[in-house]
C-alpha cells in the first residue's frame, strides 16, 4: 500500500460522495487532510476524518477565495503537500436544445475551479519535494455521448490543463495528473440510474486508492497522464 504517511492533502469538492471516500482513503495511509467546500459538511465527519481540516463557504470559481482556502490549509495544518481537485458537476443537454449558459457553466465548475485551486496551491507545492495535483476528470473527455457535449468538452479541457501545468512544472518536482472514470457508484447516480448494473460501475473508493497511488512516492516518474478507471464499463 502507497504510504501518504505526513502528507497534507487538500481536496475540493471535499463534501461530496468522492470527496469524502477520497479523503477516507488518504487518511487511511497516513495523510492529513483539508476539505474545501462551497457549503457546509452534510453530517458529523466519519472516521478517520477526525481530525480534517474543514474550509468551507469556498467559491473555486473566484481566484481570490480559492486563494483564501489554500491559505486556510496552510495556516492551519502547518503546509501543503498536494491537491485533489474533485470539484465539478454534471449536466445532460442536447446542442439543439440546450444553452450555450450550460456550456459557461460547465467550464466554470469543472475547469476554472481546477485552475484557481491549483494556481493558488503552486507556492505552496514547489516549496518542497514531492509536490502532487491530481485532477479528477472523465472518461467522457475521450469521447462525448449525445447530452454530454458541454459536461464532455469542459473535462477534455481539464486535460489540457493537467498536461500543460505538467509541462509548466516538469523541472519543479511537481507532478500533475489526471484520473478518468468513467461512472462512479454514489447514491445520486444509483437514483438517476435505478435499472443500471451498479457493480459494473467504479466504486468512490476504488478512484479513490488510484489518486493515492498518483499522489505517493512511487508515481514520481508518472505527470501529463489521463489514467482511464472504468471498472467494468
Amino acid at each position: 500500500m502507497n504510504s501518504l504517511e505526513g502528507k497534507i492533502v487538500a481536496i475540493t469538492g471535499g463534501f461530496g460522495s468522492l470527496g469524502l471516500a477520497t479523503a477516507r482513503v488518504l487518511a487511511q495511509r497516513g495523510a492529513r487532510v483539508a476539505l474545501i467546500g462551497h457549503g457546509a459538511a452534510s453530517e458529523a465527519l466519519p472516521a478517520p476524518l477526525g481530525d480534517a481540516c474543514i474550509v468551507t463557504g469556498i467559491d473555486l470559481t473566484d481566484a481570490k477565495s480559492a486563494q483564501q482556502a489554500i491559505d486556510t490549509v496552510v495556516q492551519r495544518t502547518g503546509g501543503l503537500d498536494a491537491l485533489v481537485n474533485v470539484a465539478g458537476a454534471f449536466a445532460w443537454e442536447t446542442v439543439a436544445d440546450g444553452s450555450a449558459d450550460t456550456w459557461q457553466a460547465m467550464f466554470d465548475v469543472n475547469v476554472k475551479t481546477a485552475l484557481n485551486a491549483s494556481k493558488a496551491a503552486l507556492a505552496q507545492l514547489g516549496a518542497k519535494e514531492g509536490g502532487r495535483i491530481v485532477n479528477v476528470g472523465a472518461l467522457a473527455a475521450m469521447k462525448a455521448g449525445k447530452g454530454m457535449g458541454a459536461y464532455a468538452a469542459s473535462k477534455a479541457a481539464l486535460l489540457r490543463l493537467t498536461e500543460a501545468l505538467a509541462e509548466e512544472l516538469k523541472d519543479t518536482g511537481v507532478t500533475v495528473n489526471a484520473v478518468l472514470p468513467s461512472i462512479i457508484d454514489t447514491a445520486p447516480n444509483r437514483r438517476d440510474m435505478p435499472d443500471a448494473d451498479f457493480s459494473r460501475w467504479v466504486r468512490p473508493e476504488a478512484l479513490g486508492a488510484v489518486i493515492a497511488f498518483l499522489l505517493s512516492p512511487d508515481a514520481q516518474c508518472i505527470t501529463g497522464a489521463a489514467i482511464p478507471v472504468t471498472g467494468r464499463v
